[in-house]
């Protein structure tokens, strides 16, 4: 179990997307809305792990404007600076410095089972280190806050139980410095598939809608959705439990709405592109804010700089400290030999 945070401060939490340009509809049902309402319970830190990202290939051209965006991103949902420390990874050097210290407690074999590392190392004929120990920096992008908590999808909580072992290992061998970080998973999401039906929502695989889309961009892609495989003409009944556009409803729609779309549904009363079009409706009059707040940010740029220097130098604060006891416990403070 996770200690309780020392007196005085609320539960930590601690979490991250990779920058790959704006935010989509499955980034904002798996993550951003629960972390934008998580702001007034928890101190929390929510970062854009570039440092990550360059383990996915990405362009050295492309991962500036990439930052960016996803910051903008961040913003317009509603991830408030005045309550939360919003950050770039990289601007924490911190991080990569605790996760090369982590390797000294780090199985090989843990490292071995995790199964997001076997999925990855599939698509290279020479396997990158950095996907083999991507899992001891995400521990060390936790623990150098001494997170309490992480909220994260089904899919991430065997790299968390990483982290927890990871704690334990070095709590053991240096002393009591980490806490067994608690996973916070959401069991009223599950995995939200991409407009496919098919495959997790992914900017890559083009099934997924962004948050900051126009209406007509919107529409576009969501009229492509694939439905009730066995509903072919209008006038078959449908099975909304079978369909992917009616487990979406369920995130956008009234609970009025949401069993309309299935009566109607079921006793062939409206057609799929007729039900494609309340849903389209729906997400656009949701992100309407978004659009709205993104537009703001895109007009005074510089103040999505600063909210991510001062992000970045509320971070290191803590990181700091952190790495000053790590050190210390790890007899790398050869000064004190001196003084």
């Amino acid at each position: 179990m996770s200690k309780p945070p020392p007196p005085g401060r609320r539960k930590r939490v601690f979490s991250g997307m990779q920058p790959s340009g704006e935010a989509h509809l499955g980034n904002y049902l798996g993550a951003l809305r629960r972390w934008v309402s998580m702001q007034d319970d928890y101190d929390c830190l929510w970062c854009i792990v570039d440092d990550h990202a360059i383990t996915a290939g990405v362009k050295p051209e492309d991962m500036p404007r990439n930052i960016v965006d996803l910051a903008v991103s961040y913003l317009a949902v509603g991830l408030d600076p005045e309550k939360s420390i919003i950050f770039v990874q990289s601007d924490v050097p911190e991080h990569t410095e605790l996760a090369w210290l982590f390797n000294a407690v780090t199985p090989v074999g843990e490292l071995e089972r995790m199964t997001q590392y076997k999925d990855k190392s599939q698509r290279f004929e020479s396997v990158p280190a950095g996907i083999f120990n991507y899992p001891i920096l995400q521990a060390a992008d936790i623990l150098i806050y001494k997170a309490e908590a992480v909220p994260v999808g089904e899919d991430q909580r065997q790299h968390l139980e990483l982290t927890r072992e990871i704690a334990r290992k070095f709590n053991a061998t240096y002393g009591e410095t980490f806490p067994e970080t608690e996973a916070l998973i959401d069991e009223n999401v599950g995995r939200i598939l991409g407009l496919d039906g098919a495959a997790k929502m992914s900017k890559s695989l083009g099934n997924t809608v962004g948050i900051l889309d126009e209406p007509d961009a919107v529409w576009a892609k969501v009229r492509t959705a694939v439905t009730d495989p066995q509903r072919v003409r209008r006038s078959d009944p449908g099975r909304p439990e079978f369909c992917n556009v009616y487990s979406l409803h369920k995130f956008f729609g009234s609970p009025e709405v949401v069993a309309d779309v299935a009566h109607q549904c079921r006793n062939a009363l409206r057609g799929c592109v007729d039900c494609k079009r309340i849903l389209a409706d729906n997400i656009v009059a949701a992100f309407a804010p978004f659009r709205e707040r993104a537009a703001h940010y895109r007009e005074h740029p510089e103040e999505v700089g600063r909210i991510l220097a001062e992000g970045a130098e509320r971070a290191r604060a803590i990181a700091r400290e952190t790495m000053a006891e790590v050190r210390r416990k790890m007899g790398l403070d050869w000064r004190s030999a001196i003084d």
